[in-house]
């Protein structure tokens, strides 16, 4: 099947769930990109900054960008004059340098805490404590340009469906409790990315309200300049 039947196929599943759809484009040619807008995608997750510049440089300008990759620190100001979401805040000292790029480009940039949750050593994210830590401190008070509007999570690589499953549920009941604690009257914290090709569905019943597919709508990946961060 195209592009385009592959996203639609997944709209159409999607939109009894109204949960959001980002189309993971990671090492995906413009023209790739191109057959999912025209199809009605308006929404794209990128891994690597300087893909992610090159391609929001020569694609349509109401197309809103999400960088879903790890951040590095002194990344941050090429994406911040027009990412719309940022989902892999993984430390104060990355959302502080968020803050300032976003003082500097005159708006308020929204964000994820990228959520520990997988059996293993080899994703990032912020340990439930450690979150909880993070939103109680005086430096997060103090920023007035980052809006966390939910958290972000990756389960466990060829877990069981129980497995990943049970990791989804946690991190929705980080959220409900983060939610209760410390956003009780923000309607703006409501997200919960959780769910790849593999995993949407189960992801779905624990609650996620965005997921991130990539392979199942383009198939296989295209580009290989560009160089990991």
């Amino acid at each position: 099947m195209s592009i385009a039947d592959n996203l639609l196929e997944y709209k159409s599943e999607l939109d009894k769930t109204q949960v959001e759809l980002i189309a993971v484009s990671k090492y995906q040619e413009p023209a790739a990109i191109m057959e999912a807008y025209n199809a009605g995608q308006r929404v794209f997750g990128e891994n690597i900054v300087q893909e992610l510049v090159d391609k929001q440089a020569q694609l349509p300008t109401d197309i809103e960008w999400h960088l879903i990759g790890h951040l590095q620190t002194n990344k941050v100001k090429y994406i911040a004059p027009f990412v719309k979401l940022i989902h892999s805040v993984d430390s104060l000292k990355l959302l502080i340098e968020i803050n300032k790029q976003a003082v500097k480009n005159k708006r308020v940039i929204d964000c994820l805490l990228q959520i520990y949750i997988a059996d293993e050593d080899t994703k990032f994210g912020l340990g439930f404590d450690e979150a909880i830590e993070l939103l109680r401190s005086e430096e997060f008070a103090t920023l007035k340009n980052v809006r966390i509007v939910g958290l972000m999570g990756i389960a466990s690589n060829n877990a069981t469906e129980k497995q990943t499953l049970d990791e989804f549920i946690e991190l929705k009941v980080l959220f409900d409790g983060i939610k209760v604690s410390f956003f009780r009257k923000d309607d703006y914290f409501k997200e919960v990315s959780m769910g790849m090709s593999g995993d949407y569905k189960l992801a779905i019943e624990a609650g996620s309200t965005m997921v991130r597919v990539g392979s199942s709508i383009f198939g296989k990946r295209k580009i290989k300049h560009y160089k990991t961060e």
